[in-house]
């Protein structure tokens, strides 16, 4: 028998709760509090990210929260007698890594030094539309369906409509404005396809191990980056912070176990179209911490984008659970 860590909610272990939710009902009280993790927590970690921007530059904060989590991650696993992937299997899991979090969540801490949080979150929020897109082996389905389409149809008008107000991006305002959300369209589609890549190759590690070493190998490209791009050579540590340093532990600790893991564990005890509801609220959340924390402005164009690309993505999973 393993050793068991006391007082750690259980979601933070994903394999033996899968095991268990076949035979038992889950706590409600537990899939409330997940839930919550994955409402709140992943929706103010925009937040955090900026907060986190005014001492480390972001290449530098990513590799942090990632290498520190994914560490953390790994010995909780192998205090639960969890046995270490291979070296093939480590090279798999970490290009999901990559994508997913080098380039998918990096994509956030960079553009959020040139654009609003909560316009980071409204752009991530069509995330769902990329996978009706992305994801070949499911097109049978997602195309034959009429309100799939309008879905699509409906998300990407709200993602143009952003493009089109002059006070989110311009080529003709702010140039790093524009670029900032090219880049982070680029990091969705990323974020995207490390997911439909990790959930289709199977690499032979219990799901705890993979998302340590997806987080161990994203902290680490993230921190050589930082170096090779000459983010180190400008860093000092005398500039950071006490605000700086608790949203990184917020981000370690929230974003990058809690958070995580609870995603992983809900996707074992209830639906994938349920769980994917936290597309709804983060960019909500978002929104609303960055107007009062950051004292961001969020303008009347930006909600109704916000609105569009929402109504897009319920018109997907709504469809899609009716299909089912």
């Amino acid at each position: 028998m393993p050793f068991r860590v006391k007082n750690i909610p259980d979601f933070l272990f994903p394999d033996e709760q899968l095991y268990m939710s076949q035979t038992t009902s889950p706590s409600k009280g537990l899939v409330i509090a997940a839930f919550t993790a994955l409402y709140l927590v992943w929706g103010s970690t925009y937040t955090a990210i900026l907060i986190g921007l005014e001492s480390f530059p972001p290449l530098m904060l990513a590799g942090l929260r990632f290498l520190v989590a994914g560490t953390i991650l790994y010995f909780l696993f192998r205090l639960r007698g969890e046995k270490t992937p291979s070296i093939s299997s480590i090279g798999q899991i970490s290009v999901g890594g990559f994508l997913m979090l080098v380039i998918g969540t990096g994509s956030v801490a960079w553009v959020e030094q040139y654009i609003a949080s909560g316009l980071a979150a409204i752009i991530v929020a069509s995330t769902p539309l990329w996978f009706v897109i992305l994801d070949r082996r499911e097109w049978h389905v997602n195309f034959s369906n009429r309100w799939v389409l309008l879905g699509l149809v409906t998300g990407f008008a709200g993602v143009l409509m952003l493009f089109a107000d002059g006070d989110s991006v311009s080529f003709a305002g702010d140039r790093m404005k524009t670029i900032s959300f090219f880049v982070l369209v680029a990091g969705t589609i990323a974020w995207t396809i490390g997911s439909l890549y990790s959930k289709y190759r199977d690499s032979g590690a219990s799901a705890g191990m993979k998302a340590a070493f997806q987080m161990l190998s994203a902290g680490t490209i993230s921190l050589l980056l930082s170096w090779v791009t000459g983010e180190t050579d400008t860093f000092s540590t005398d500039a950071v912070n006490w605000k700086s340093l608790v949203a990184l532990g917020y981000l370690i600790t929230f974003g990058s176990l809690i958070g995580f893991m609870a995603y992983v564990w809900l996707l074992s005890v209830r639906s994938a179209t349920l769980v994917g509801t936290y597309a709804y609220v983060n960019p909500v959340v978002a929104v609303f911490l960055g107007w009062l924390v950051a004292s961001e402005r969020i303008t009347n164009f930006q909600i109704a984008a916000l609105a569009i690309i929402l109504g897009g993505v319920i018109l997907v999973a709504m469809a899609k659970r009716v299909a089912k």
